[in-house]
């Protein structure tokens, strides 16, 4: 399989500065309205990238669950390997990536804990079974075989078998952004490329090369 020739070339839209508004979050939220509407597949998917102690890059796909006036939430476990990084190194990374409009949008950041109350709020409108599993599966451990999740699993059905309380190690972050670009694809690989960063307080627009 030689990867070389794979090409793509990017035509359907643009991206100007005029288009963008003065501030990175609302221009978010219509891109992500737009990937909605166009019926891309996983909308919300993000790639959640953090920074070990020992300095080393980790990163996975988490869902985003709310942007609100201050940055992107998602719930994980607090115990899990991104949760451990992240009460270690509050910096992170999100990449969006919606190939049906030829767009990505990467946001850097730092990554603090929601209110409990706000965690609670969201695990109690999870599935029952959804919130069973925060309690079964202690995140990013190795275990021997599937088969000890599933019967960790049934114990806490069994304890809770009608209202789910959230255990005290899962929970929501909210990454405020001091960095956002969208990336619009564009012929020749003349990509157009819209990074906010923020400065002194405001956030300033500018043009990247591709």
């Amino acid at each position: 399989m030689d990867l070389h020739d794979i090409r793509q070339e990017y035509s359907s839209r643009e991206l100007s500065e005029a288009q963008c508004g003065s501030e990175p979050l609302p221009q978010f939220t219509q891109w992500l309205e737009e990937a909605m509407q166009a019926a891309v597949n996983e909308p919300t998917a993000m790639n959640v990238a953090t920074v070990g102690e020992d300095g080393k890059v980790s990163a996975r796909m988490v869902l985003l669950k709310e942007v609100n006036e201050q940055g992107f939430v998602f719930f994980t476990n607090y115990a899990g390997r991104k949760g451990r990084e992240l009460e270690a190194n509050a910096s992170a990374a999100l990449t969006f990536f919606w190939p049906e409009l030829e767009r990505q949008v990467r946001v850097e950041g730092y990554a603090h804990r929601l209110p409990e109350t706000a965690s609670d709020e969201y695990f109690d409108s999870r599935p029952y079974t959804s919130r069973i599993g925060a309690w079964a599966s202690e995140q990013s451990e190795v275990i021997a075989n599937k088969g000890i999740l599933v019967a960790r699993a049934a114990v806490f059905a069994a304890k809770h078998p009608l209202h789910v309380p959230r255990p005290p190690h899962w929970g929501g972050y909210v990454v405020i952004p001091e960095s956002v670009e969208f990336w619009q694809g564009r012929p020749s690989r003349l990509h157009d490329r819209i990074r906010y960063r923020l400065q002194d307080g405001k956030w300033l627009k500018e043009r990247l090369a591709p």
